[in-house]
């Protein structure tokens, strides 16, 4: 297998793991990064050995070497580097959300056509194994189709002061989102949300939202930014489908893996990213080498749906509408 050649866009704390995730894979080199942080340059530079390294996008998108670029940037700012890698002729991985604008998101769908490019959402739980168990054993049909879904995602309190930059349902629920749509599938027809504000931000802290599938099946997904510090446990999640004939679920709190000491309690994730014995594991390196293989392999990457994530979007902003309107918004 030949090697693929990668640019990064954005290397804040995400970025720096994809860049992590990519060197773990054999096929796979990162020939440029980009940032206007000229310290998270140095960092590529000198810690990771990235040679090429540039401070605007037009200059890696330049370069002929490069097949597949990962938009990393601020949540708002993913239109114009998507629009520039697809019309540069390069496949690109979007990260999550792919936008706060339904619009921006057609219009990457229809850039990705119409330069004949893959456009990929970096919708890594449906490679994190106990979400993708969940969809295994719903399309086996040996316990029947879901009809209720339920989704909550939690996470530390200190985290709210540098997320609260963007609308909870784009930070945290829009992950859920695209769970839901994957699992029902189908398309959500009717939402109704209500949102709460604790510390008088405009963004919530807390979140609810109710979704209505055109097939019948219903869902209700909880955000929150409340978990206290102290508590040491990073990510709090819960998961079950009901289904015709039985239920499916999980608990991640409980998953962990806990350290208690005298000055209290820390939880490591390892499903996501995490570095162990010299080795990056966990969704994200899962997700970046099934779509880099894909390339290579000249195959369309569909289990990652950008359709769905468009979808994904306009759930989002209907929620957003939902809560502060406390209406039911159809689709």
């Amino acid at each position: 297998m030949r090697t693929l050649k990668v640019g990064i866009i954005g290397l804040g704390s995400w970025g720096l793991n994809h860049l992590e995730a990519y060197r773990q894979l054999p096929f796979v080199e990162v020939v440029a990064v980009c940032d206007a942080n000229p310290e998270r340059l140095r960092v590529a530079l000198q810690d990771y050995g990235v040679e090429n390294i540039y401070d605007e996008a037009e200059s890696l998108l330049g370069r002929d070497d490069i097949e597949l670029v990962s938009i990393v940037t601020f949540e708002r700012g993913h239109l114009k580097p998507t629009i520039q890698a697809l019309q540069a002729g390069k496949h690109v991985i979007v990260e999550k959300p792919i936008t706060t604008d339904p619009e921006e998101a057609r219009q990457m769908l229809a850039a990705a056509q119409t330069y004949q490019r893959y456009a990929v959402p970096g919708h890594l739980l449906r490679f994190e194994p106990k979400y993708a168990e969940i969809k295994q054993i719903l399309d086996s049909g040996q316990i029947g189709k879901p009809v209720s879904i339920f989704m909550k995602r939690s996470r530390e309190n200190g985290l709210f002061a540098t997320y609260q930059r963007t609308h909870t349902v784009y930070e945290l629920m829009i992950h859920d989102i695209d769970q839901a749509i994957w699992y029902a599938a189908g398309r959500v027809k009717k939402v109704y949300a209500a949102g709460r504000s604790v510390s008088g931000t405009q963004t919530p802290e807390i979140l609810w939202a109710q979704l209505q599938f055109d097939n019948g099946a219903i869902a209700v997904l909880h955000s929150n930014w409340m978990t206290p510090d102290a508590a040491g446990i990073a990510i709090n999640d819960y998961t079950e489908v009901i289904t015709e004939n039985g239920v499916i679920h999980f608990d991640t709190s409980l998953a962990g893996v806990q350290v208690w000491t005298g000055t209290g309690r820390t939880t490591t994730d390892v499903s996501i990213h995490h570095k162990q014995n010299g080795r990056i594991i966990g969704a994200l390196v899962e997700q970046l080498g099934y779509v880099s293989q894909c390339i290579l392999q000249q195959r369309n990457p569909d289990f990652i749906s950008f359709e769905d994530a468009i979808h994904g979007v306009e759930v989002a902003d209907a929620i957003v509408k939902s809560a502060q309107s406390g209406q039911e918004i159809t689709l």
